[in-house]
Parts: structure tokens; C-alpha cells; sequence
């Protein structure tokens, strides 16, 4: 079973990236990393996924932002 359904992956954006004119007809695209994390290569942003949740908050997607992908920490943190 996949962390996130496909059904949700498909409607699922960055609530940032979406605001972005420069990124082509579909921007804030979300990829799953380390089946913890959501993250959007437009924006940077980086959303934990808790619970089968995504953490789909600003504040929190920005928090990871400069954190490498590797450096993720599995689990997210429940900060």
C-alpha cells in the first residue's frame, strides 16, 4: 500500500509553488521521498507526512526547505 494514494498525488500541490506564473500549466507537483516526505522541486518545500497525513502547512514545508533530501530525519518530527 502506497504511503499516499495515487488519487491523492494527482490533486495534491505545494500550496506555494501553485502561485507560480513561471513554471509551466501545472506547478507545485509533489514527489514522495524516503515514504516520509513530499516535496516539491518548483517551491523547494519539503512536507512531512505523519500518520499517512501530509503536513500540506506553509510554515512547516518552508522549515525543511534547505534541508538536503538525505537529511531528512525518518519519522518526521512531530514539531
Amino acid at each position: 500500500m502506497a504511503v499516499v494514494s495515487d488519487e491523492l498525488m494527482e490533486i495534491l500541490r505545494c500550496p506555494v509553488a501553485v502561485h507560480f506564473t513561471d513554471k509551466g500549466d501545472d506547478p507545485g507537483q509533489l514527489r514522495i521521498v524516503k515514504d516520509s516526505w513530499l516535496v516539491c522541486d518548483d517551491s523547494g518545500y519539503k512536507y512531512p507526512i505523519r500518520d499517512g497525513i501530509p503536513v500540506m502547512l506553509v510554515d512547516v514545508g518552508e522549515k525543511w526547505k534547505d534541508t538536503a533530501e538525505d537529511d531528512l530525519p525518518v519519522p518526521p518530527p512531530e514539531d
